[in-house]
């Protein structure tokens, strides 16, 4: 009985090794859809460039030690994007990603976050591109197919909350 859970452990084991052998391992992030609307009433979403390779995504990152997700969220636009706003505790949606330099599988809990203003000065300021497109181009623009699915589901809604 004991080389039978020996067997189905390293079965499971294998099941999530990489095929350079690295196990994969599912990491969760947050992230946030960072919008605004223009004089007009359209609806323009922040886009942050990948420092691996440039194609265009929504701030995200790791969540800190205790912190919740919609707080990352915040944290990371700011890090990434200089972004100031305010942030929908609730979760937007989801998507899942892998990087081509890693096993891992990536879990991203989206926000949305409403932007009141942009500091001049944040961390990641010289090392990302950043853009506001109209939702329809950012629909056409996110790299994550996952993500464009949540920019579809935001240009389907009805209203995008004020908070």
């Amino acid at each position: 009985m004991k080389n039978r859970k020996k067997s189905k452990t390293a079965m499971l084991a294998n099941h999530n090794k990489s095929p350079s052998g690295d196990l994969a391992r599912e990491i969760a992030q947050a992230g946030a859809i960072c919008y605004r609307r223009t004089d007009d009433g359209r609806l323009e979403v922040l886009m942050v460039g990948s420092r691996r390779n440039g194609r265009w995504g929504v701030p995200k990152g790791h969540l800190g030690a205790g912190e919740s997700s919609d707080l990352t969220a915040s944290r990371e636009s700011f890090e990434e994007a200089g972004v100031i706003g305010s942030v929908d505790r609730a979760v937007f949606g989801s998507f899942t990603y892998r990087k081509d330099s890693t096993p891992h599988r990536y879990h991203v809990a989206v926000h949305l976050l409403e932007v009141t203003g942009i500091s001049d000065d944040y961390p990641e300021k010289t090392i990302r591109k950043k853009a506001w497109f109209p939702l329809d181009a950012a629909v056409t623009e996110a790299s994550q197919p996952g993500l464009r699915a949540l920019m579809v589901k935001l240009a389907n809604s009805r209203s995008v909350p004020s908070f």
